[in-house]
C-alpha cells in the first residue's frame, strides 16, 4: 500500500510522523471485529492504517477539498466516504444499528462536542479512541481532587473507562502547533443505569462546575435553594471537583428527593 504523505493539509497542522499515525490506528484493536467510524480523516493519514485492519470502515469529513482528495486517493472506500457534519448525523443507521468503534484525529475546536455526542450514542459505541489536544485529554482522564477534573471528566467516566495513552509532541506536525496533543481511549464500563435521574445528574454536574470555585451550597443554588434543609448537610461544604462520579449520583438522588419533598421552597431551572 502506498502511504499518504501530502506536503500540506489544507492550511492545517498535518501529522507527518507515520509511526504516530500507525500507533493511533492501533488503538482500535481493543475492540476487534466491529466496524470503525473515523471522524475528520482529512487527507487520510490515519485512514491508510485503518483500511488494512479488514473491518468495515466509514469516514466522515465535512471539508469538500478533503473529500475530493479522499475520493481520488482512497477509491477502495467508495460510498463509505461520507461528506457530512458528524455532529448533525444520526449514528443509528451508519452500520445498520450495529456497534462500532469511533476514532479519529479529531478537530480540536469541536472535540468536546464530539464526545458529548458519543455519550448520546453510548450503547452503540463500546470504544472511542483518537488524538485530541493534550489539555482536553487530561481533563477527560482527571480524577477527583485534580484541578483539571470537571464536566467532561464526570460525564464520560460515568459510562467509560478512560486511558490516557501517550503524548504527541509538536515536532511531528507540519507546521508545529502551539499546543501538545494526546491520544486517549475510552471503553464502555459495566454501567447500564446510573441509578439516578440522568437528566438531573447532568444538570447538577454542569451547574456546579460552572461555578467550580464555590462550595456546592452556592454553586447548586440555581437548582436547590440554599434554604433547603438538605443544603445544611456537610457535603455541601465541598467543591464539585472533590466529588467522585458515585458522589454525584448520590447527590442527584438526594436533590431529587428534596425537590419532591419541598417543591414550593426550591428553585427549578
Amino acid at each position: 500500500m502506498k502511504l499518504v504523505r501530502p506536503k500540506k493539509f489544507l492550511g492545517q497542522h498535518f501529522l507527518k510522523d507515520l509511526q504516530v499515525a500507525q500507533d493511533i490506528a492501533d488503538t482500535v484493536d481493543t475492540c476487534p471485529d466491529i466496524p470503525i467510524l473515523e471522524v475528520g480523516p482529512g487527507m487520510g493519514v490515519l485512514t491508510q492504517f485503518l483500511i488494512p485492519k479488514g473491518r468495515p470502515l466509514k469516514v466522515v469529513e465535512l471539508d469538500f477539498e478533503s473529500v475530493a482528495y479522499l475520493k481520488e486517493n482512497f477509491v477502495q472506500l467508495g460510498d463509505n466516504i461520507i461528506e457530512q457534519d458528524f455532529l448533525k448525523m444520526d449514528l443509528n443507521s451508519l452500520f445498520d444499528g450495529k456497534p462500532f468503534v469511533l476514532t479519529g484525529n479529531y478537530p480540536y475546536n469541536i472535540s468536546s462536542q464530539i464526545f458529548f455526542k458519543m455519550l448520546e450514542y453510548k450503547d452503540l459505541i463500546p470504544c472511542c479512541t483518537g488524538m485530541i489536544q493534550k489539555e482536553v485529554a487530561e481533563r477527560i482522564a482527571a480524577k477527583p481532587g485534580n484541578k483539571t477534573y470537571g464536566i467532561l471528566s464526570v460525564l464520560i467516566q460515568a459510562w467509560y473507562r478512560v486511558e490516557y495513552l501517550f503524548t504527541v509532541h509538536e515536532h511531528v506536525f507540519n507546521p508545529p502547533p502551539k499546543v501538545k496533543s494526546a491520544v486517549i481511549r475510552m471503553t464502555r464500563n459495566e454501567t447500564q443505569d446510573l441509578g439516578c435521574n440522568e437528566k438531573l445528574f447532568k444538570q447538577i454536574v454542569k451547574t456546579t462546575f460552572n461555578q467550580r470555585r464555590k462550595t456546592l451550597r452556592n454553586s447548586i443554588s440555581p437548582i436547590l435553594d440554599k434554604n433547603s434543609p438538605l443544603s445544611a448537610d456537610p457535603l455541601f461544604n465541598k467543591r464539585p471537583e472533590q466529588l467522585s462520579v458515585e458522589d454525584f449520583i448520590e447527590l442527584t438522588n438526594r436533590v431529587e428527593k428534596a425537590l419532591a419533598d419541598t417543591p414550593s421552597k426550591v428553585k427549578r431551572e
